[in-house]
């Protein structure tokens, strides 16, 4: 797979949230990542084969955004 994911990788999903939220940062990785929603700061885990499948495109680092 080419997307390589890492721990604080933010990526935006297909279809949002509850709270309206697509953008999720990783705080885990293994075979089943652990999300975090970045409007709400619920946490889930999910698959990663569920991950690759709903997730829309990986964004920059969060640590990479504060920095601009």
């Amino acid at each position: 797979m080419e997307n390589k994911l890492e721990i604080g990788d933010v990526i935006i999903m297909k279809k949002p949230h509850a709270c309206g939220e697509t953008r999720w940062i990783i705080t885990r990785l293994g075979v089943d990542l652990k999300l975090k929603c970045l409007g709400c700061s619920h946490e889930i885990m999910m698959d990663r084969l569920e991950v690759y499948k709903k997730m829309k495109k990986k964004e920059a680092k969060k640590d990479e955004e504060d920095k601009k």
